[in-house]
């Protein structure tokens, strides 16, 4: 661990304010009580089926996603300043998006090289010229980011296309909740729970104009029990009271999309499609696609349903792209960025080629249409023959390869083998946009269980954790008490549902291919 990371809990010797009353708990319950309650959290997450896939080492993929019962914390007034940059800057990505599938007058002004966005292969040519309903390309964001400093929150990468992971985020929430229940009474925390309704009610507001429905009908649409996320699509749509389907049981006539049903043909208004843009319709796109569903487009460019997230939004999160964000809200909203980003230099560029060539041992060099955190050199931690072997490939694909400085990532307390150790977090909030902007208070944030490692996604060795947010000085003064049905109750009307275990839903075998597991 980098002795210069921003240690979340601890500064100048003392516990910030927002952890005091964590830093008490954890004085009063030894390492002990928190492996016991480790080994609760395995039970839980074992019996709901929490797990997701890894297809790379091979033997049986499916794993249990890693838990530490420790929760990473914020205050009110951190949490805030985060969710007013986020919305800003999911409102440039998605006039990014309006802009280069229309006038493009970004390029036309010469702000960002016209090929980059052109002959990107997240921009879908058959996109050009379509406003999606409402205007909304992005209607769900998951946007990384990490922490320096006290102050200093950075934007490590958009996830535009299929985020995933926000049914960690509620699952996490639901299991500090059962095993550490006197320290969430103590605390006014914000709610996550109610996630699930703002996505269904943010699908809805996005219903196609002609929609001939009181109540839109919406469904989530998957590849299937063999995804790495189906966990999580068969979680959102049972949470949000919809089917959850797969593209034979949804077919096209005239143009509209229906559902097969036993009582017949239901027409079918918003899809949340958790497929990938390539095998979405095997009309416009990968005509081998057994995933999608052959007439789709027709009927989404018709104006007959409505697509979450909309083809070719992967081009407002490529790696290459991520650079020019900035300039994007100054162009279309006039403002200047609340959240910064990440120093990165383009291996497309001579100089910046030549920069990151001679300094590949304190970089961290990133595939530029990469996820997971596969095809990925941490310069300081990797041996000097996996240095010239990543030298050799920027050398050989410039155009596929990015670098930034190696940042001191903060650290939060983590169960580790030896007792609470820190190790490094990010961030993952999700942002919500319909006809209106919608932000659950906190995320997903994810940690890097060995020590010393930076890589906090699962796939690499991973773990989560239960993010947060907190009223400003709020612990041990609120009276709280337990109310009907296992509601935890504050006084100041912040609530936390308490329901009972929901039945196991479907396994999830295994392929991956779903974006957002970056």
């Amino acid at each position: 661990m980098s002795a210069k990371a921003f240690d979340e809990m601890n500064a100048d010797g003392e516990v910030r304010q927002p952890y005091a009353g964590l830093g008490r708990y954890l004085e009063q319950n030894g390492p002990d009580v928190l492996e016991a309650k480790r080994r609760e959290a395995e039970i839980l997450f074992r019996r709901i089926g929490v797990t997701f896939a890894v297809y790379s080492d091979g033997g049986d993929p499916e794993r249990l996603i890693p838990f530490d019962v420790v929760p990473r914390i914020l205050s009110r007034g951190e949490w805030d300043r985060l969710a007013k940059g986020l919305e800003q800057r999911v409102r440039a990505l998605n006039a990014f998006l309006t802009d280069v599938y229309g006038p493009q007058r970004i390029l036309e002004a010469g702000l960002i090289p016209r090929a980059l966005v052109l002959e990107n292969e997240g921009y879908r040519r058959e996109m050009v010229g379509f406003v999606p309903p409402g205007g909304v390309w992005t209607a769900i964001s998951g946007i990384d980011m990490v922490r320096t400093g006290p102050d200093s929150f950075f934007v490590l990468e958009d996830n535009c296309r299929i985020p995933s992971g926000v049914s960690y985020m509620l699952e996490n929430r639901e299991a500090s909740m059962r095993l550490l229940p006197q320290l969430c009474a103590a605390h006014r925390i914000a709610p996550v729970s109610h996630y699930p309704e703002e996505l269904l009610e943010t699908l809805k507001s996005l219903a196609p104009a002609n929609c001939d429905a009181a109540t839109p009908t919406v469904v989530v649409l998957t590849p299937g029990p063999y995804n790495s996320a189906y966990y999580e699509h068969s979680f959102l749509a049972d949470e949000m009271g919809v089917e959850l389907v797969e593209g034979a049981d949804l077919f096209v006539r005239d143009e509209v999309v229906f559902m097969r049903t036993t009582a017949g043909p239901r027409r079918v208004d918003v899809i949340y499609r958790r497929v990938d843009d390539d095998w979405i319709d095997p009309e416009v796109f990968r005509p081998d696609s057994a995933l999608g569903v052959p007439g789709l487009m027709r009927a989404y460019r018709a104006g007959n349903v409505s697509l979450a997230n909309a083809p070719g939004a992967g081009v407002a999160d490529d790696k290459a792209v991520y650079p020019y964000v900035p300039e994007m809200i100054r162009f279309y909203l006039g403002e200047e960025p609340i959240l910064q980003n990440v120093q990165t230099f383009m291996c497309s560029r001579d100089d910046d080629r030549a920069h990151v060539l001679t300094n590949l041992d304190k970089l961290v060099v990133k595939l530029a249409r990469g996820s997971g955190g596969y095809g990925m050199l941490v310069g300081p931690h990797a041996t000097p023959a996996e240095r010239e072997e990543f030298a050799a490939r920027i050398r050989a694909k410039p155009d596929d390869y990015i670098a930034q400085p190696t940042l001191a990532l903060s650290t939060v307390p983590t169960l580790a083998e030896g007792g609470l150790a820190p190790r490094h977090v990010d961030l993952r909030p999700f942002v919500l946009m319909g006809r209106e902007v919608r932000i659950v208070p906190g995320g997903l944030t994810r940690v890097a269980l060995r020590e010393g490692s930076l890589v906090v996604n699962s796939s690499q060795g991973g773990g989560t954790k239960d993010t947060w947010v907190i009223e400003d000085g709020m612990f041990g003064g609120m009276a709280q008490r337990m109310g009907p049905g296992g509601m935890v109750q504050s006084m100041g009307g912040m609530t936390q549902s308490m329901p009972e275990m929901p039945p196991p839903p479907p396994r999830n075998p295994p392929p991956s291919g779903e974006e957002g597991s970056r």
